[in-house]
């Protein structure tokens, strides 16, 4: 399945959202400019596990919030985008601008710590916005369950459209990123997806998002001329 786009309209102009956005194009266009020297830089930004267990020091604090805003293709970029732009607007609207801020950032953290603490002594360089966004999406899923979702459907060579629940829209992605974690749990982290940090920010997402919530202030009405 592959959503194209929510039926949750927003009170407030989600600007942290359209900046992060922003952000991760103009680094990955940054990248793409690189040229011969780009496969250094990438590897220097990126997250190395093994790097940071092995003895933690201010390069690797620096590395946990550069790779977040990284990827390895385009591909990677716009799959990534494609989720913030649809669900990133309306936890933004719920939380405040300056909460999802730190929200997203404390997700992709927590994404990236799951991934080492499974994977302590993999050398892989792992980069992408998929763990913060993930928490994003954990987030959206408690907080408006029935919103419905317009979702693409493939059946083989026919590609069905419909609105469908955000619950079962994000419920079984969070399904697919467990059931495939699970598999890669014997295998090491031996490149591709890190499954095991979409789960950790999905959690996160999930027990952290709804606590941040704002809370509205209650409508006063005043009796004038006798209605209300």
């Amino acid at each position: 399945m592959l959503p194209l786009r929510d039926e949750n309209p927003t009170r407030r102009v989600p600007f942290v959202n359209y900046g992060l956005i922003t952000l991760n194009v103009l680094v990955f266009l940054w990248q793409l400019s690189l040229g011969a020297r780009g496969e250094a830089v990438f590897y220097r930004m990126a997250l190395v596990p093994l790097e940071v267990t092995s003895g933690f020091d201010l390069g690797d604090v620096r590395s946990i919030f550069t790779s977040m805003f990284m990827h390895a293709g385009l591909a990677h970029l716009l799959g990534n985008m494609l989720y913030l732009w649809i669900f990133g607007d309306n936890v933004e609207d719920a939380l405040g601008h300056g909460r999802y801020l730190f929200f997203y950032l404390g997700g992709g953290i927590a994404a990236i710590l799951t991934h080492i603490f499974l994977y302590p002594f993999s050398q892989v360089p792992t980069v992408g916005a998929s763990g913060a966004i993930a928490a994003t999406l954990g987030a959206y899923l408690l907080l408006f369950p029935h919103r419905r979702v317009v979702t693409l459907i493939p059946f083989g060579f026919f590609i069905q459209v419909a609105r469908i629940p955000a619950v079962i829209v994000l419920g079984m992605w969070f399904l697919l990123q467990l059931v495939e974690g699970v598999l890669s749990l014997g295998m090491g982290a031996l490149g591709g997806v890190a499954f095991w940090a979409h789960i950790g920010g999905f959690v996160f997402g999930m027990l952290v998002g709804p606590r941040l919530r704002l809370r509205e202030r209650p409508q006063i009405y005043w009796e004038e001329w006798g209605r209300w």
